[in-house]
């Protein structure tokens, strides 16, 4: 099998078969580089002039005539063919082929309802992140591992533009006043921007939206977690068990918390909270809060601790906060332990230990006076489960430790359940290595149990040696699910 084939079958495999898109779309396609994947290249010379002068020209218009002729990116797209059409005609510029002229369209529609020169690298379904570091640095992340591209902006003034817009849509503005926003776009991806003074340069950062959500079979063929690990998490959801996902940044917290809530029973009405949504949970009863930031003159804040207090006179059978990093924290904490069992949050810290005492720290810091028993204790009775996510330095992603939380001798601690073991990186990769039950019996086992858990003694779970190339040498598709909670997952 051809190398580039057994790339596009890989990626298929690991982005839920979305790779299978970038090839029907002409801008990809376009612009692919030699391995078949797809990469924006800036067009310098006269090509880059005629763009720019008539990128100034629609500009202009629609100062002037406004935008309702330019409702959709068909209309968009119908005036500025005649545009290019015109400056041919007029001898603005030399004869273009027609994959100039096709090229030149598409930069100018991108430019006016898109993306911009960042709009091709969209249609690459393995880039998760778009980073632009100023007008003439852009990057990506696929697979974990940033990649330099060949997309430029022409300047700041370029940038500014698209950002502009972007944000306008939101109600929200850049200036010297409000120089950094964070806005949710059409798709549900996260855009974050900064600008002079508190960046030397325009930056912009897009956290991608997976259009199709993970499946946890998926995630096996990743050797993100084992079969066995997904099982018991599985039940751990359906058996109504608080958990808190715990990670660095960049570790796959959210896509985690996405999967293990595709368990939740459809008879449950979810309620979630994030300050930006990201989440996109797949079931049928689902309100999505999100939080809102001060206006200009600091007046219209909600903050996320509002729509926790509110969510809980919802009638929610369950609460689910992207993730705690203020005083909200108390408030979830006291939902779990109130009839809101089954919840589940994110919180950023680099092991199990760290977590529990950061969620202290986050109480404290809220401005509740409580001795540090009691909170700890409040810790133990609303928490069951952490689940630790770490991203190796190759870009893998791996669950690497699951723990029961426990309350014993006046002290708050953590039983190890299953944990993952790294093997050297001069043997097989940075990341790669096994997953371990480490058959301690959780206190909650009866729980799990009643809802039809059985524990599997005995048995661990190898992950697949980590590639440098993802998914190079190898066409395995995900493996199915194994286990009676799986199923449908």
């Amino acid at each position: 099998m051809e190398y580039r084939e057994v790339l596009r079958e890989s990626w298929a495999a690991r982005r839920g078969g979305l790779a299978g898109r970038s090839r029907d779309d002409a801008r990809a396609s376009m612009l692919r580089s030699e391995i078949g994947r797809p990469v924006a290249r800036t067009r310098r010379g006269p090509l880059q002039r005629l763009r720019r002068h008539l990128l100034a020209r629609l500009l202009r218009e629609i100062e002037l005539e406004g935008y309702s002729d330019l409702e959709t990116p068909e209309r968009v797209r119908e005036q500025v063919a005649r545009q290019v059409d015109e400056a041919v005609s007029h001898h603005e510029v030399a004869s273009l082929s027609v994959e100039e002229r096709s090229h030149v369209i598409e930069e100018l529609v991108a430019d006016i309802c898109g993306l911009g020169p960042v709009d091709a690298l969209f249609s690459d379904p393995t880039v998760s992140d778009i980073l632009v570091n100023g007008p003439w640095e852009v990057w990506v992340d696929r697979f974990g591992r940033l990649e330099r591209t060949a997309v430029r902006f022409d300047d700041e003034q370029h940038l500014m533009r698209l950002l502009d817009r972007l944000v306008a849509t939101h109600g929200r503005h850049l200036d010297e006043a409000s120089p950094y926003v964070d806005v949710r776009l059409a798709d549900g991806s996260r855009l974050h921007a900064m600008i002079p003074p508190l960046a030397v340069a325009p930056i912009m950062s897009i956290r991608r939206s997976r259009a199709v959500p993970f499946r946890i079979a998926e995630l096996f063929d990743c050797g993100t977690l084992s079969p066995e690990m997904g099982e018991f998490l599985a039940a751990a959801v359906r058996g109504r068990l608080n958990v808190l996902i715990s990670g660095g940044a960049a570790s796959g917290k959210t896509t985690f918390l996405n999967v293990l809530s595709g368990f939740i029973p459809e008879g449950e009405r979810v309620i979630t909270i994030e300050e930006t949504a990201e989440l996109r949970l797949a079931h049928p009863h689902v309100v999505s809060l999100e939080a809102r930031l001060p206006n200009i003159e600091g007046r219209g804040e909600v903050t996320l601790r509002t729509l926790v207090k509110n969510a809980l006179r919802m009638r929610a059978d369950r609460i689910i906060v992207g993730e705690v990093r203020g005083g909200e924290v108390f408030d979830m904490l006291q939902a779990m332990n109130v009839g809101h069992e089954g919840s589940l949050t994110t919180v950023h810290a680099n092991s199990p230990e760290d977590a529990l005492r950061r969620l202290e720290n986050l109480v404290l810091m809220g401005g509740f006076e409580l001795p540090s028993r009691a909170i700890r204790e409040l810790l133990a009775a609303a928490l069951h489960i952490i689940v630790q996510m770490t991203r190796f330095p190759d870009g893998t992603r791996r669950v690497t430790a699951v723990r029961e939380v426990v309350f014993e001798h006046d002290r708050i601690e953590t039983r190890e359940l299953f944990r993952f073991e790294a093997r050297p990186a001069s043997q097989l990769g940075e990341g790669s290595g096994g997953h371990v039950a480490t058959g301690a019996r959780p206190h909650f086992l009866e729980r799990l149990e009643r809802v039809g858990y059985a524990p599997r003694p005995g048995r661990t779970a190898e992950t697949p040696p980590v590639r440098r190339e993802p998914g190079a040498g190898s066409n395995v598709a995900p493996r199915p699910p194994d286990g009676p909670f799986l199923e449908g997952s």
